[in-house]
């Protein structure tokens, strides 16, 4: 596979104009690549269009993201990403993500417990406004602070100005700082979901791969004041979809990238953080496998976990393999020392270029010798329980909230606690027999990883193995209880001390551990990587300018490519794949989960037109977190719901390619096709394109 970096190709060729052969690039809504666009493909990229757009998009708190499709608050996003939202409304007997769901009216649309919504409202950068918080004399651990203050006080100012949630957000890993406003829905019902065999047709055996067969689709609306909320910004669904060849955007929150990362971050990647991540996903994954298999309901229960965690390993897999790529590795390095040379022209000696190399180098030699204790206490990869967040969350409450928001924790800070406290005092169901299973797999992958005579693993088991710690823990905690999170809560430091709860006590027993681990890490790596990485985005301004796009943050990006196949092995497989191509699979596997059709459409085949293009594929940028994006055309339509990527874009976190690389998006099309003839929904067709 030929991997080209933007980056690497340009300073190579010695040129400034950025992506003038390829089609990379998550990039800024206030930072657009109309220049390259208008000059490679020929179309004005303009404010109307971004800023439908913009108040278009939605980010969803459960990792996705959407798109509104009506000026009455109906988003489109995708199955698996509404699963979260759907497994809590489903219950015992009935599984509405395995079985579908569709409210044909709005008086019978579901609430979604704790899923809630985000619309960028606007960006502001406010780099030199938090820059200017850091002296040059100070240590570290004072510039972190000093940064967090500043940091602090900007979202809260804008929040009580506003009344929108506001987040600072780092891009260029340091070199720019941006304060995103968003309007938040909390008030999030479900309309329709697809039975889960339709939506992730092929399950874990097609997932990354290609040609795919997925109405990977859900929609929800959003209300305000118990009514459908207004989005007068929303895209038009077109009945054609897109052709061959047809330029297409995506506006969607690209989870994480590493693109601007230095080769010895990747090499650390490779060595020390895949591997360890790549162990604890796939204790996880057995462990939730095993209990899926003992039933009908077990299989329920765990299916969201299952789904993520199976994900998850897939993934980062796919990425461990892109790293052990010597191209892949022998390309960064280059990339890293042509960026130096590059640079050599502008201000600074050679000595003082190569110091922010030298310093993300060190950073990861400290990381090193504590980043699996770092993983596992403060990131709580030993505690894989719904519950123990509630207990972690109440116990640090009460210590923070007492302090001036500017010197929280970033989790506590004013500015998200009210989208914390709607997480934290969610009604949704959980499930014991889950929890217990969770947690005693996560609590042995500590005990393997440390040892059983660290003093981290005899304190979290007190005495007992795992399974027998788990049990006390999940047995004994009476967290499940919303209000007695609440009491909690609201009890502030005197009532988590005096609480008995197994769960809230295994949470202050490990806090100072888990702080101290936290505090080193901000201090030895977090604050010199971003000061590092803060001066090498400099040097990249230096010779590009603004034409290199920032790695992803799960923030509203605008990505662009071409709709068209590719080559594997010989084979052309086409931009598209269609319903008939659905049932043939179908038929040649026996109809064997997971390539089992659902009643419905085995029934209803022969109403469809098979030859519908159900899922297509294009070059444009997408990574984790693109889930649900919308789609679009020159003309800003819906065209698709972007799913996926193939396998060979998951090394796309480091590099791009579009040799072979592709995202898979489902076409519109196909969604009215289906919606139409199989379901049928009229109500939604008629809100979607205006008649039946």
């Amino acid at each position: 596979m030929r991997f080209l970096h933007l980056g690497l190709a340009v300073l190579v060729l010695g040129s400034t104009a950025m992506t003038a052969t390829s089609d990379e690039g998550m990039w800024l809504l206030n930072d657009p690549p109309r220049d390259l666009l208008k000059a490679k493909y020929g179309f004005d990229l303009t404010p109307d269009w971004l800023h439908n757009a913009m108040l278009a998009s939605v980010r969803l708190n459960s990792g996705g993201s959407g798109g509104f499709v009506s000026p009455e608050g109906l988003l489109v996003t995708n199955h698996h990403v509404a699963a979260d939202a759907v497994q809590k409304l489903s219950k015992a007997g009935h599984d509405m993500y395995a079985e579908g769901f569709y409210a044909p009216t709005r008086e019978l649309e579901l609430r979604c417990p704790d899923l809630e919504l985000n619309v960028l409202q606007g960006i502001t950068d406010i780099t030199a406004e938090v820059n200017a918080a850091v002296k040059p004399d100070m240590k570290p651990a004072e510039a972190f602070t000093a940064r967090r203050a500043v940091m602090a006080k900007i979202e809260k100012e804008s929040l009580d100005k506003t009344g929108l949630r506001s987040d600072v957000v780092t891009l260029y890993n340091g070199g720019v700082y941006h304060l995103y406003r968003y309007k938040k829905y909390t008030d999030v019902r479900l309309v329709f979901a697809p039975e889960r065999a339709i939506a992730g047709f092929g399950g874990d055996v097609d997932n990354f791969e290609y040609p795919r067969m997925n109405l990977d689709i859900a929609f929800f609306r959003a209300y305000e004041n118990g009514a459908a909320a207004k989005t007068p910004h929303f895209f038009k669904w077109s009945e054609t979809g897109p052709a061959e060849n047809d330029l297409v955007f995506v506006t969607g929150h690209p989870g994480t990238t590493n693109r601007l990362e230095t080769h010895a971050k990747l090499k650390h990647r490779r060595d020390v953080t895949l591997p360890y991540t790549l162990a604890r996903l796939r204790t996880l994954e057995a462990a939730l496998t095993q209990f899926s298999e003992q039933g009908p309901e077990q299989h329920r229960q765990a299916a969201t976990d299952h789904h993520r965690i199976a994900n998850a390993r897939k993934a980062f897999s796919g990425q461990y393999q892109g790293l052990l790529d010597p191209t892949v590795m022998a390309g960064k390095q280059q990339l890293d020392q042509a960026l130096l040379e590059k640079a050599k022209t502008g201000t600074g000696s050679a000595g003082s270029r190569q110091q922010p190399f030298m310093a993300v180098e060190v950073a990861q030699e400290k990381l090193r010798t504590f980043e699996k204790e770092f993983g596992l206490v403060e990131n709580s990869h030993a505690f894989f329980s719904d519950v123990f967040a509630i207990a972690r969350h109440c116990v640090r409450m009460a210590d923070e909230l007492p302090k001036p928001s500017a010197d929280r924790l970033r989790e506590y800070r004013d500015s998200n606690l009210d989208s914390l406290k709607f997480q934290l005092y969610s009604p949704a169901p959980i499930y014991p027999g889950l929890e217990r299973v969770k947690l005693t797999a996560s609590l042995t992958f500590l005990a393997e990883t440390l040892g059983g005579e660290h003093p981290t693993v005899k304190i979290v088991l007190a005495g007992k193995n795992p399974a027998a710690r788990a049990d006390e823990l999940v047995g004994g905690t009476k967290l499940y209880d919303v209000a007695e999170r609440k009491r909690l809560v609201e009890g502030g430091k005197a009532a988590v001390e005096a609480s008995t709860d197994p769960m809230i006590l295994l949470a202050k027993a490990i806090d100072a551990e888990a702080r101290r681990l936290r505090s080193r890490y901000e201090n030895e790596v977090e604050e010199p990587e971003r000061q590092a990485y803060g001066e090498l985005a400099k040097m990249r301004f230096e010779v590009f300018g603004r034409s290199v796009a920032p790695d992803a943050t799960f923030t509203l990006r605008l990505a662009f490519g071409v709709v068209k196949g590719y080559e594997v092995g010989g084979e052309k497989l086409p931009f598209h794949t269609t319903f008939g191509e659905t049932f043939e699979k179908h038929a040649k596997l026996g109809g064997h989960e997971p390539f089992d059709l659902p009643k419905r459409w085995l029934d209803g085949k022969a109403k469809l037109d098979l030859a519908t293009p159900f899922n297509f594929v294009s070059t444009a940028d997408t990574i984790g977190g693109n889930s649900g994006s919308p789609v679009l055309n020159r003309a800003g339509e819906l065209v698709g719901i972007n799913f996926d990527r193939n396998r060979h874009g998951l090394v796309r976190n480091f590099v791009y390619t579009d040799v072979q690389a592709r995202h898979i998006a489902v076409h519109s099309r196909s969604v009215l096709e289906a919606l139409r003839k199989l379901y049928p929904t009229p109500a939604l067709v008629k809100e979607l394109t205006g008649k039946e």
